[in-house]
């Protein structure tokens, strides 16, 4: 865990962190396979800039993502889980539609 920084906002000083594990439905090895883990993880970079998030560790296995990040109060976990997955979700399927018959269904 990196050293514990606060972050001021308006009317709160905090440090949260948040470790988060996504798995692709049946934990299908689309990261290695179909080499989109370079792809993703600028997609949650973008998007943690855009949501004042600050990414410590991001990483992909063959068949998961690690995401430890630090947010702020205004987002519960929730809210950054879903938030995540609609926008990895959106940014693959866009530059890569190949992977809706490598996935049954085209769920991810």
């Amino acid at each position: 865990m990196p050293n514990k920084r606060y972050r001021t906002s308006a009317h709160s000083r905090y440090t949260i962190y948040y470790h988060i594990v996504f798995c692709p439905k049946y934990r299908k090895k689309i990261f290695n396979e179909l080499k989109i883990d370079k792809q993703t993880k600028q997609a949650i970079q973008e998007m943690a800039k855009y949501h004042d998030w600050i990414i410590e560790e991001l990483e992909t296995d063959i068949d998961h993502i690690h995401i430890f990040l630090s947010a702020p109060p205004r987002y519960s976990p929730a809210q950054i889980v879903k938030l995540v997955k609609t926008w990895t979700y959106t940014h693959i399927y866009d530059n890569h539609p190949e992977i809706k018959k490598y996935l049954w269904g085209g769920k991810m």
